[in-house]
Formats: C-alpha cells, sequence, structure tokens
C-alpha cells in the first residue's frame, strides 16, 4: 500500500478522515464563496444591465451546474459517507479541474467585460491560496492541482486575445496571465509544504503509532528519546526515533533497523527491554522501549556526585558485563559502551540496577572489505584500539576495552585519554600508555581493582580479559567492602529526595569520524607530525 504523502499520524484510519474533514471544510467555503460572487454579479447587472454579458445566462448556468455539483459531494458524500483515500483525491482533483474551467468560462464568454477575465484571475488565486490553507498535501501535490486549476483561465486569456482587444499589448496580456498564475502556484506550494511540514513535525512529536510522545528526554547520536505512553495500555515508555536530518542516510536507517533487531533479541535483565517497533506514515523509524524513570546515567552520577566508591564500580561493571555476555554469545558487540549509555536504577525494591542501552551501533562480528577511507563508529573517550586502526575487524574486547574506560571514569571522574580533538583522542588511545588511576585521583584506588581496569586498557584484544564472563568473574573475586546493600539503599533515598526522577541522555553524542587511513599509515606517525607543526 502507498502511503500518502501528506499523512498526519500514525493511524491509515485516521489519517483519511483528516482529509475527508478537511476537503468538507474546504467545500463550505468555495460553496459559499461562489454564491457570494454569483449575488454579486446578479445585483451588478440588475443595477447596470449594460454590462450584461450576451452570454450571462450562460455562465450563469454552467454556475448553477458547478454549485450543484459541489454542494452534492459536499453534503452527501463528505457530510454522511465514509469514502477511501482514492475517492478523496479524486474529489480534490475534481474541485480544482471544476474551479479553473468555471473561471475560464466566465472569463471567455464575457469578452464585452474586461473586467471579467480579471476577475476570475482573483478569484481563481483566492481559490487556490485556499485549498493550500485548508487541504493537507505535500508540496508537489499542491503545484500539480494548482496548475491544473490556472490552466482553463489561461487557456481562456489566450483565446481572449483572437476576439477581442485587451487592455494591454497581446503579448504582455498573455505573459501578465502566465506570471500571476506561475507566481500565485509557487507561493501556494511554499506555503502547503512549510503547513506540511509543520504539521508532520508537530505529530511526530506527540504521536507515533500506538504511543503519545509526552516530552523529550534525551538525543544521542543516532535518535532523539520521549517519554511517551501506550493509547490503551497507559504504561510509561520510551520511544526512540531517528532524528529527521539522520533519514538521508541509507547506512543510518539500515543501522537502526538493525538497532531495534539485535535489542529485540537481547533478553539480559541488565539490557533495556524492547516492546515495540514500527514507522510511522511520515517515514518516522521509531521503537518502544522500558522506562527507566528515576534512574541516572553514569556520566551524570560522576558529574553530580563525584567518583564512586571501588565496590560500587565492581558491582556495576558486573552488571554491565552480563548484559554484553550474552551479546557477544549472539556474535552482536555493542561498539558505543559509554556511561551515558549504562543507565543506573532502582527496580522493584533492588538499588543500583544497571541497564545497558543504546544498541545503535552493533555491529555483528563479521569481517568487512577494507577502504582508503574507513568510517569508525563510536564515542572518541571510549573506543578501543583496534577500532580505529582496522574497524573491520573489532570483536568483543573492544566492548571490554571500553569498560574498562567506563570503570576508570567511574573511579577518577576522568577519562582514560581527553585530547584537544577526536582524532587527537583516537591516536592517543593507540600509541599512548594511560595512567593509572591512583596516579590520577588522590583517593583510595584498590590495587586488584586496578589492576583489571588496565587490563581492560591493554593496545591488543587477546591481553585484555579472554571474555565479559571472564571479566565478571575477576570482579567477582574482588574483597572491596566499601559499597554494601545498605549503602546502596541509603543512596537512593538520598537520591529520590533531592533530586527529580528522570533518565537523560549522552551530553557527549555518538561521533561517527572518517579517517583517511591513505594519508595515516600510522597513527604515531600522524601524532608525529601533529606534534611536530605544533612545534613550528
Amino acid at each position: 500500500m502507498i502511503r500518502p504523502a501528506w499523512a498526519v499520524d500514525g493511524s491509515e484510519e485516521e489519517t483519511r478522515a483528516y482529509l475527508q474533514a478537511r476537503l468538507e471544510v474546504f467545500s463550505k467555503m468555495m460553496f459559499w464563496s461562489f454564491i457570494v460572487l454569483i449575488s454579486f454579479l446578479f445585483a451588478l447587472y440588475a443595477i447596470y444591465p449594460e454590462l450584461k454579458p450576451l452570454y450571462s445566462n450562460f455562465i450563469f448556468t454552467a454556475a448553477a451546474v458547478e454549485l450543484a455539483t459541489m454542494a452534492a459531494i459536499w453534503r452527501l458524500l463528505l457530510a454522511r459517507r465514509v469514502l477511501s483515500l482514492a475517492a478523496l483525491h479524486w474529489i480534490d482533483l475534481l474541485y480544482a479541474i471544476g474551479i479553473g474551467v468555471m473561471f475560464g468560462i466566465s472569463a471567455y464568454f464575457a469578452p464585452e467585460l474586461h473586467a471579467a477575465a480579471w476577475t476570475s484571475l482573483v478569484f481563481s488565486t483566492l481559490a487556490v491560496f485556499t485549498r493550500a490553507l485548508f487541504v493537507p498535501s505535500s508540496g508537489k501535490r499542491t503545484a500539480v492541482v494548482s496548475s491544473i486549476m490556472f490552466t482553463p483561465l489561461t487557456v481562456a486569456a489566450i483565446a481572449l486575445t483572437f476576439i477581442i482587444v485587451p487592455d494591454l499589448p497581446t503579448p504582455a496580456y498573455i505573459l501578465g496571465d502566465l506570471i500571476v498564475s506561475s507566481v500565485v502556484v509557487l507561493v501556494a506550494t511554499a506555503g502547503s509544504k512549510m503547513i506540511y511540514g509543520l504539521r508532520r513535525q508537530v505529530t511526530a512529536a506527540t504521536q507515533l503509532g500506538q504511543y503519545t510522545l509526552e516530552r523529550k528526554i534525551g538525543e544521542g547520536g543516532m535518535g532523539a528519546v520521549y517519554r511517551a505512553h501506550h493509547v490503551l495500555l497507559r504504561r510509561p515508555t520510551a520511544v526512540k526515533l531517528l532524528l529527521p536530518d539522520r533519514v538521508g542516510s541509507e547506512d543510518n536507517l539500515i543501522r537502526f533497523e538493525r538497532e531495534v533487531q539485535h535489542m529485540s533479541q537481547l533478553t539480559h535483565p541488565n539490557t533495556v527491554a524492547v516492546f515495540d517497533y514500527g514507522r510511522s506514515y511520515e517515514g518516522v523509524f521509531y521503537y518502544a522501549m522500558e522506562y527507566l524513570g528515576g534512574g541516572i546515567n553514569l556520566e551524570h552520577l560522576v558529574k553530580r556526585h563525584g567518583p564512586q566508591a571501588n565496590g560500587r564500580v565492581a558491582k556495576i561493571l558486573i552488571q554491565v558485563c552480563g548484559a554484553l555476555q550474552e551479546a557477544h554469545d549472539r556474535s552482536i558487540i555493542h561498539r558505543d559502551i559509554k556511561p551515558p549509555n549504562i543507565i543506573l536504577c532502582e527496580r522493584g525494591g533492588m538499588p543500583d540496577v544497571v541497564k545497558v542501552v543504546d544498541f545503535g551501533l552493533v555491529k555483528e562480528i563479521a569481517g568487512d572489505t577494507g577502504a582508503s577511507t574507513q568510517v569508525i563508529l563510536g564515542t572518541p573517550g571510549y573506543v578501543a584500539p583496534e577500532a580505529i586502526t582496522d574497524p573491520d575487524r573489532i570483536g568483543p574486547g573492544a566492548d571490554l576495552y571500553a569498560v574498562g574506560c567506563v570503570a576508570y571514569f567511574l573511579l577518577t571522574g576522568k577519562r582514560v585519554f581527553d585530547g584537544a580533538t577526536a582524532i587527537e583522542t583516537c591516536i592517543q588511545h593507540v600509541t599512548a600508555k594511560p595512567k593509572r588511576p591512583s596516579e590520577v585521583i588522590a583517593t583510595h584506588v584498590d590495587p586488584a581493582l586496578e589492576d583489571i581496569v588496565m587490563k581492560c586498557l591493554q593496545k591488543t584484544p587477546a591481553e585484555r580479559h579472554a571474555s565479559a564472563a571472564d571479566l565478571a568473574d575477576a570482579l567477582r573475586a574482588l574483597p572491596t567492602r566499601d559499597w554494601t546493600e545498605a549503602d546502596a539503599k541509603k543512596w537512593w533515598v538520598e537520591f529520590k529526595a533531592h533530586e527529580e526522577a528522570f533518565v537523560t541522555a549522552s551530553e557527549t553524542p555518538t561521533r561517527t569520524m572518517t579517517i583517511d587511513l591513505a594519508a595515516h599509515e600510522h597513527p604515531s606517525a600522524a601524532f608525529g607530525r601533529d606534534d611536530a607543526d605544533r612545534a613550528r
């Protein structure tokens, strides 16, 4: 089924009903406008009979037929019957043809009254603008329908030059009609397109399928997230939709659909649950997922509450590893593990429950063909070295490296590397040796936990932990006792008492970085050239 270009919501029935209602309003306005115009002409010819055209009876008869037809469509069809989209399209087109022919007749069959042609042009203009204002339509359709409406009048103007002496020279007379008609069509098209675009934006911000959007709660690299609720179930839901400026890229569309497909397969309690997926009639891609009201992402956790206790960090990472292990077992890597994509929340009275979100950059574990220019997907502060040097051959180790970066941030409040530019940060991940957390923060960092973190940050995947499960086992074996369940419950009581419930998305959005590998055979060479440039 072809989706109507002017669709205004996620329901085909509501879309059809909306168009029918608007056409009914348009019919009503045009009907009474014609009544006023004909009444004026009757009065004019009664008062000034010398102005009455020879074929005025024919003109009035044609107008009566036009009015009767419009009244029948308005009162018998649009007001009383449920019409299909195809039928409504034909009515829209029939109105354009009928109105155009009526004004063409009015101009051509009143040659002795020169004002008739200009009056017909004025009323045709009003009809075009009225339709653009009231009938939902794309710019392209408005341009076509408006041109059809003006065509009979233009033909009449050309024909009149053969039977009368126009007020203007013939070329100017015809050109004037064409210019006015063209300008009106262009303005109506632009206006209709703008109204259609605004209507689509408002609709996308309020209704998607069976979900009513309430307010925007975050925005990341792939899309915006809204708090919503299901129309029938009334259950709070988070709805993520692809940002309009990303729709033009086929790669983004494929990646977004893959995100939903992969996330719907994951059932681990520490992975956010996906409920639904679809596309609206406006072409907006969206999916509905578990709403994590009252939670806080790890980026805001550290920014608002500072570096975290060793025991709390270990417990958070264990849950993250659980979610990742399920994904890795299904040959899926997250590829964008970072603090904003890890939400800490309270669930069923259990504190410090982790939810891993945003699999928008997932990549199936498989090799792809290389190229001189590679696109690296991820966030510079948390991207693994192999994702930079060989992005087509990354595996689960890239996620483990990112987990190490997250742990480093939780313990110190600082990123492992933080260059002046994204490229500089990426180069540091490949070439620079990270400082140990205990070297960048004065508070105590458990040496055993520190060793685990540093192992995650090794440059090659083989030097890291064998798997997410292996990393989780190492974390469970830690003897840390500085964060208990009682501590967690107390923290959440204080958190809920002093802060509003919210779910936040990244303030450091996912980046798509394009690196010319031909110009930088090895990152260290580029790093050296940057240093030399700065030295000069």
